[in-house]
C-alpha cells in the first residue's frame, strides 16, 4: 500500500502534547486526517489462536507504561492465556460443566492475573510451541476442553486429585513451563516482583459498557461468554460513552476496545470499517471496494438501534483491539485508528480505522484509565 504522510507540527494546548498532523492516503485517492495519534508498541500477531483480549490489554499496558514516562515493555500475552485457562478449567468442574469453557476472554483477565499470579515479559516466557514462531492453538484448545469434559463426567464416580496437574500438563506441554524465576535487565525477578515493579495501579481501570437492558452509572455483570469471571462493567448512556472515548483520545489516553467485527461493513482488508446511512445492496464486494474511492455517509446511532443489535445477536463480542488514535474524512466524520493484532496483514500494516458510528454501534466494552473519563461522568460513577 502506498501511504503519504505530509507532517506539520503543531501543539494542542489542552492537554500539552506535541502532535504530528498527517494524511493518510489509502487506494483510490481515499484519504483520513490523523488528528490524534497516540504512542503504542509494535503490531504483534495472535495467528491461529483466540487470544485477542490478552494481546490487546497487552498493548493497552505497554502503552499505558509509555504514557507514564516508564520504560516500555513486552508483556507475556501466553503467560496470562496459561494462568486463565487452568483458572477456567477449575471453574468450569466445580458448575459441573455448565459453563464456558474456551480459549476466548476479557480485558479484565489480565488484571486478574497480574493482582493474582503477577506478569512476565515475553522473553522470559514466549508460550510458542517448539517450532513454532508464532501462536498455533486449535489443537491445544480442542484436547483442553476435551480433558475438563472427562473430569465433569466423573468416571471414577469421585473426582481425583490428579486432573489439575494433567491439564496444567497439557499447557506446558504447549505453551512451557512456568519459570518461577527469571532473569530481566540483569535481575532475577517473580512474576510478581515484576508486575509490581511495572508501577501500575491496576484499580485505577475500569471497563465500560452502554446498554438500556440495566440501569445508568451503576455496574452489571456483562452478558458475554467469554465473561466467565462474571465480571462487572460501568454502565452508562451512550453519549456519555462517546464523550468517555473523545475526551480519552484527546488528552492522551488510549483504551482497550472489545466489539464486534462481523459486520458486512467491516474489511480487515482495506482497512476500514462503516455503518453506511443506507442498507447494503447484493453487491457487497463492489461496496467495500468504493469504500475507499469516496466517503460514505454513515448511519445515526441512537441507544434504542444499539441495544436491538445486542438483543438480537446482532452485536456479539468478537475481538478485543486496541484504539490508539482518531481522525477524519473530507466530509468531517471521525474514524477511530485501531491497533489490531493480525499481524502486519491487510493494506493499513495492521491497523484498522472504524467510524464513529461503527464503534458507537459494535462496542462491547472499553477499558480505559479513570482519569480519561470526564469529570461530571466521573461524579456520577461515583469516583
Amino acid at each position: 500500500m502506498k501511504q503519504t504522510l505530509y507532517i506539520l507540527l503543531f501543539i494542542i494546548i489542552s492537554n500539552s502534547l506535541i502532535a504530528q498532523e498527517k494524511i493518510r492516503t489509502f487506494e483510490k485517492g481515499f484519504e483520513l486526517k490523523v488528528l490524534y495519534d497516540l504512542e503504542k508498541p509494535a503490531i504483534e500477531n495472535q495467528n491461529i489462536s483466540s487470544t485477542c483480549w490478552s494481546f490487546s490489554s497487552n498493548s493497552f499496558l505497554e502503552s499505558e507504561l509509555i504514557r507514564l514516562g516508564k520504560e516500555p515493555v513486552d508483556i507475556s500475552e501466553m503467560y496470562i492465556v496459561w494462568n486463565t485457562y487452568m483458572d477456567k478449567a477449575d471453574m468450569y468442574v466445580r458448575m459441573h460443566g455448565n459453563y464456558n469453557f474456551g480459549p476466548g476472554g476479557a480485558f479484565h483477565d489480565v488484571f486478574y492475573v497480574a493482582k493474582k499470579y503477577g506478569l512476565m515479559p515475553e522473553e522470559a516466557y514466549p508460550g510458542l510451541l517448539k517450532g513454532e514462531e508464532l501462536p498455533v492453538h486449535l489443537e491445544m484448545d480442542d484436547m483442553l476442553k476435551a480433558m475438563v469434559d472427562v473430569v465433569v463426567d466423573n468416571p471414577n464416580r469421585k473426582l481425583s486429585p490428579a486432573w489439575k496437574g494433567a491439564v496444567g500438563g497439557v499447557l506446558d506441554a504447549y505453551l512451557g513451563e512456568k519459570p518461577e524465576n527469571f532473569n530481566y535487565k540483569g535481575k532475577s525477578q517473580t512474576p510478581k516482583d515484576f508486575a509490581n515493579n511495572l508501577g501500575i495501579n491496576w484499580d485505577d481501570y475500569v471497563e465500560i459498557g452502554s446498554f438500556s437492558h440495566h440501569p445508568f452509572y451503576e455496574k452489571f455483570i456483562i452478558e458475554i461468554p467469554d465473561n466467565w469471571m462474571l465480571d462487572e462493567v460501568y454502565n452508562v448512556p451512550l453519549a456519555d460513552l462517546k464523550a468517555i472515548m473523545e475526551n480519552a483520545i484527546k488528552n492522551g489516553y488510549s483504551f482497550a476496545w472489545g466489539a464486534d467485527v462481523s459486520e458486512t461493513g467491516f474489511s480487515w482488508k482495506h482497512g476500514i470499517a462503516v455503518v453506511p446511512e443506507n442498507d447494503w445492496n447484493k453487491d457487497e464486494k463492489a461496496i467495500k471496494d468504493s469504500l475507499l474511492s469516496n466517503p460514505i455517509k454513515n448511519k445515526l446511532i441512537t441507544q434504542d438501534y444499539r441495544q436491538q443489535e445486542f438483543d438480537n445477536y446482532n452485536t456479539q463480542d468478537d475481538h478485543g483491539m486496541h484504539i490508539t488514535g482518531m481522525c477524519e474524512d473530507a466530509n468531517g466524520t471521525k474514524y477511530y485508528t485501531v491497533k489490531n493484532s493480525w499481524g502486519e496483514t491487510n493494506d493499513t500494516k495492521g491497523y484498522l480505522y472504524a467510524t464513529e458510528s461503527y464503534v458507537l454501534l459494535k462496542t462491547i466494552d472499553i477499558m480505559v484509565h479513570k482519569d480519561a473519563i470526564p469529570s461530571q461522568i466521573k461524579r456520577r460513577l461515583g469516583f
